[in-house]
């Protein structure tokens, strides 16, 4: 066989065969400096590309091939732009090269899809740039520090996988469509250098699994990710004073190398390796796995834009219009045809048509005021930063509060229009009514509490689709009341005060929708039971809403008001139908992500709150609620039932799919504390090592396992607990390794059970000759 002709193998990945349909006998070879230099130049000669040197020579780095960059770059009397690709977006057009780049010169960006979710590494601030008024085809990620960058990246790509993997895929036929890149100065607020490197936006599960490939088949979405990050980083530290420890950059008494000449310097020196190692493989007889992972993954299919034209008379500004036409371009392919989930869409539209009033600057909303209300959509102020953000020291810095001030600045006659206008032109619909536009509302304002309340998130987006709290009257003039106290609001509210009955519509809906005793409800819930989620008559959310909230209604108000008071944004009330697969039975483990209540209303009591017969308080059910929001209509559905909840057996009509069951408290634990993080590393000795008869060492064992089991049990409570610290859309325990557990746990099980039966057998045996024993001892006695 030629050097040079590709072949084909079959290799294990996993428990999978895969046919690895060609491997090219040799890696493509780095650039030449001068084929680098020549981007650079054409670059900068090219009209229509425009971007800093820095990204230009992030771009030659990373392509396989330099010199067919400069020559799409290259422009000619027909065509200025040379054979730049060009894609036309609303208000802009965006000009892109296609090649080939390493893997190991890609870092994953920003996309709605991770976006929405709640994650403990905050997402960087994004900012576009210009240059002579004109757009440059890159933006600027700015993070405190290297290491939220690092954190990031893992992040991203250990989430990504933990949804899914194109690994098998991708060994079997790489990376065959192209990711969608660009350039990016990526910055720190703590003063690390800046530097130039390439995102994908689009893509990024193509670009994780090909991680995933190199990483190997027994490495998890964790092991990939670190992978990858150490690839990536290396040991590099960011400081200037520690270049030696950057794999030799910089020699001795001279000035340290740039942080982006280091990167760039440990990357190839990466590849390097890699390279050597690939030879090595191919060199072999028969070339296995590693040649596979390595030739399938080294360089990937590339779109990298780097050029971007603002259209006359677009509303946005120049510093905003290539990050909306890249999110244009993603859109067109999640939103239209691969598309995202509903939550991503609705946020995708709601920012942009926000960021778009913004830039026209003819909203009758004052462009400060604006700016604050987009951070807090985006989430770049956080709850704390509230009555700074409003220049309000009156305001609590709390979630509720948050969402009530974004409900309350995104529906004011000032904006709500243009907000629909735009929202509309984005998502190529002619009309949209507030039950539409509240429906784009859900994924911003769930955004403090979304991982926490994950069990019921599907049924709160539900409720915001059938209207949410945008009521009539929220829909009015008004302005928010601040309180630390909800209940004040009531005597207010029931004297006519139009703030203060929407401050309690807005914030005690949001409550309620949140904490699932609001829902969508549909004709399955009439016939439940009250503690299934059964309702009294059939209503829409914001009619629910809307009647709770009205003047004469005091028991709505009081409702309200109380659950607005016991909201909590880091845990789920115990009135959640889902949570009792969810709560511990040891409510003092674990404080953060205890559970609370929300109490039935009596208007009867000084406190409000309803007791049965033995003074203790009774719970709310979305049955109370409804019945709340119009009593006269839900009489009837009382007197049926005769105790005020539904008849009938019933379900959820709104319940997410999930297992049955409650979790289970920490169990007891051997006096020694073996329940501790190191209790299950206790060494095993083998048989006949320290001489003891084998029942001792049994005994000893039989600790071991007890110890073990104790400790991985305290592993998986404590991993529970972490859960609605980690990001939503990233299980703490990802699919396939809860797959091995169970595999793990099965046979552990039968072994266990083998066991049993094997000893049970033992004592009926010994038994069955106790017992001929004594009928032998009676006859004798017998003949005596």
């Amino acid at each position: 066989m030629p050097a040079n002709t590709p072949r084909s193998l079959t290799v294990t990945w996993g428990s999978e065969s895969v046919l690895v349909s060609s491997i090219d006998h040799d890696l493509p070879a780095p650039g030449e400096p001068s084929a680098q230099g020549e981007v650079v130049a054409a670059g900068a000669a090219n009209p229509q590309a425009l971007l800093p040197d820095g990204a230009w020579r992030a771009i030659a780095r990373a392509t396989t091939a330099p010199e067919g960059i400069a020559l799409q770059l290259r422009p000619s009397p027909g065509d200025p732009g040379g054979l730049l690709l060009e894609e036309n977006v609303e208000g802009a057009t965006l000009r892109s090269v296609v090649t080939r780049v390493h893997l190991s010169e890609l870092l994953p960006g920003i996309q709605p899809r991770t976006g929405m979710e709640v994650n403990e590494v905050p997402d960087p601030q994004v900012e576009g740039l210009t240059r002579d008024g004109r757009p440059c085809a890159v933006v600027r990620y700015r993070y405190k520090d290297f290491g939220h960058l690092k954190d990031h990246v893992w992040q991203t790509l250990h989430g990504t996988l933990s949804i899914n993997s194109y690994a098998s895929s991708i060994l079997a036929r790489k990376v065959t469509r192209s990711l969608i890149a660009h350039p990016v100065e990526v910055t720190f607020e703590d003063g690390t250098p800046s530097f130039h490197g390439l995102v994908v936006r689009d893509g990024i599960t193509r670009l994780a699994s090909a991680w995933n490939v190199l990483a190997g088949p027994d490495a998890d979405a964790a092991k990939t990710a670190a992978h990858a990050v150490g690839s990536l980083f290396g040991g590099i530290r960011p400081d200037a004073g520690e270049a030696g420890d950057a794999g030799g950059a910089g020699g001795a008494g001279g000035a340290a190398p740039a942080l982006d000449e280091r990167l760039a310097e440990h990357r190839a020196q990466w590849r390097e390796g890699i390279r050597k190692e690939f030879a090595h493989e191919m060199g072999l007889l028969e070339p296995g796995l590693r040649a596979a992972q390595i030739a399938q993954t080294f360089v990937v299919p590339a779109q990298i834009a780097v050029g971007a034209q603002h259209h006359p008379g677009h509303p946005l500004a120049p510093q905003d219009v290539f990050d909306d036409a890249v999110r244009s371009i993603l859109a067109s392919v999640h939103v239209d045809f691969k598309q995202w989930d509903a939550a991503a869409q609705h946020v995708e539209v709601i920012t942009r048509a926000l960021k778009r009033v913004i830039q026209q600057g003819d909203s009758l909303v004052p462009a400060e005021d604006l700016q604050a209300v987009y951070g807090l959509a985006v989430g770049r102020t956080s709850p704390d930063e509230l009555p700074a953000a409003f220049r309000d020291d009156t305001i609590p810095g709390t979630p509720l509060w948050r969402s009530v001030y974004l409900v309350h600045a995104l529906t004011r006659a000032g904006l709500f229009e243009q907000l629909k206008d735009q929202a509309k032109t984005i998502k190529g619909g002619r009309r949209m009514g507030p039950k539409g536009f509240a429906e784009l509302l859900g994924p911003l304002v769930d955004l403090p509490w979304r991982s926490h309340k994950r069990a019921v998130t599907k049924q709160a987006r539900n409720a915001w689709n059938n209207g949410g709290v945008l009521t009539d009257d929220v829909m009015l003039d008004w302005d928010p009341v601040p309180t630390g106290d909800f209940t004040s609001l009531v005597g207010p509210a029931s004297r006519g005060d139009l703030n203060a009955r929407c401050t309690l519509a807005v914030a005690g809906g949001i409550a309620l929708i949140a904490d699932k005793l609001l829902t969508r409800n549909v004709g399955s819930a009439l016939g439940a039971a009250k503690e299934k989620g059964g309702v009294p008559f059939r209503s829409d959310v914001n009619q629910v809403v809307q009647d709770l909230s009205r003047q004469d209604n005091e028991l709505g108000l009081w409702t309200l008001a109380l659950a607005a008071n016991a909201f909590r944004g880091d845990a789920l009330p115990e009135n959640a139908v889902t949570l009792r697969q969810l709560i511990r039975k040891d409510p003092d483990v674990g404080a953060v992500g205890r559970a609370y209540v929300h109490f039935r209303v009596d208007l009867a009591q000084p406190d409000r709150i309803a007791r049965d017969e033995n003074g203790v308080p009774e719970q709310l059910y979305q049955w109370d609620v409804v019945a709340a929001s119009d009593e006269k209509r839900a009489r009837p559905a009382k007197a049926a039932a005769g105790t005020g909840a539904g008849a009938g057996p019933g379900t959820d009509p709104d319940a997410p799919d999930a297992p049955t069951g409650t979790g289970a408290a920490a169990s007891g634990r051997a006096a020694d504390g073996g329940g501790g993080p190191g209790a299950a590393a206790v060494f095993l000795a083998p048989a006949g090592v320290d001489g003891r008869p084998a029942s001792q060492r049994a005994a000893d064992d039989r600790d071991v396992l007890r110890t073990s089991l104790a400790a991985a049990h305290d592993a998986l409570e404590r991993l529970k607990l972490l859960e609605p610290e980690v990001g939503a859309h990233t299980p703490v325990i990802p699919l396939p390794g809860l797959k091995e557990l169970n595999r793990i746990l099965v046979s552990l099980t039968a072994d266990i059970e083998n066991l049993r039966r094997r000893t049970e057998d033992l004592h009926e045996e010994d038994g069955a000759e106790a017992e001929e024993a004594e009928e032998g001892e009676d006859a004798e006695e017998g003949l005596g």
